[in-house]
């Protein structure tokens, strides 16, 4: 099992490759996640990795084309 905080972890990395630091494209990178079933909000560095969310957060790293975690 991952340790706490990994899903937080890949959704940082997707949102900072993606956005490049412009806060225009962290807001729509957000909600692009929120509209794909992952809610960054929901996520903090102590959050308990569940197997499902971190398999899902690494799928959507894919689909974004993000270096996974």
């Amino acid at each position: 099992m991952a340790s706490a905080g990994t899903v937080k972890r890949i959704v940082d990395s997707i949102i900072e490759t993606r956005s490049k630091g412009n806060p225009t494209f962290v807001e729509s990178t957000r909600a692009k996640l929120i509209l794909k079933g992952l809610n960054p909000a929901k996520f903090t560095p102590s959050t308990p990795d569940d197997p499902a969310m971190v398999a899902r957060a690494r799928n959507l790293a894919a689909e974004f084309g993000v270096p996974c975690l």
